[in-house]
């Protein structure tokens, strides 16, 4: 894995891109129309793990467009890099990169739980789903779900959860997620906004 630099730009991964290789689309019940998968998002598209140099392609940005994300420096966002890159087998940010601009385009996250439940198994939980408003309608927030469905099943979680706005119910439906009868009741208390 190490670092690696790509048009003078660091390029360390947050975890082994060989994992994302290895997924195995088969098992899919998502269908594509037109086929794309992980080896073949689309033209000039690659995904991949977030890298340390991602600061660079746009990474926040494309974040900002789900959410706040506040003011970070670039020492922030290594600094946060590098901490969770230090906990193997916890943090799989997956991204989806324009290789003609360099750019982040799409991302979603996989947060790995450690339990004692479950044979001190492991839960997944599906996190920070975006694309680029430009990108839309080419099928990769669904290449991004499914990415990490099957990543979450690959490194062994027991079950994979979200937590979403209502208008995208629907979409995480039509992609196997099951609001559970008795137990769809999502609570927080926010500290910030």
């Amino acid at each position: 894995m190490g670092l690696s630099y790509e048009n003078g730009i660091e390029s360390e991964p947050l975890f082994d891109p060989n994992i994302l290789k290895a997924l195995d689309f088969s098992k899919s019940k998502v269908i594509f129309d037109p086929p794309i998968s992980v080896i073949d998002p689309g033209e000039n598209l690659k995904v991949r793990p977030l890298c340390s140099g991602d600061y660079d392609r746009g990474y926040l940005k494309l974040l900002s467009f789900l959410t706040k994300v506040g003011d970070i420096s670039r020492k922030q966002f290594l600094d946060r890099f590098h901490a969770m890159s230090s906990c193997k087998g916890m943090h799989y940010i997956t991204v989806i990169e324009d290789t003609v601009s360099g750019q982040i385009i799409g991302s979603a996250t996989l947060a790995v739980e450690q339990k004692f439940i479950h044979d001190a198994g492991f839960r997944g939980r599906l996190e920070d789903v975006v694309v680029s408003d430009e990108y839309r309608g080419r099928q990769l927030g669904k290449l991004l779900v499914e990415t990490i469905r099957l990543l979450a099943e690959h490194v062994g979680c027991y079950k994979i959860t979200l937590d979403c706005r209502d208008r995208m119910v629907k979409f995480y439906k039509q992609l196997g997620f099951q609001l559970e009868e008795g137990n769809s009741n999502f609570m927080t208390v926010r500290f910030q906004d």
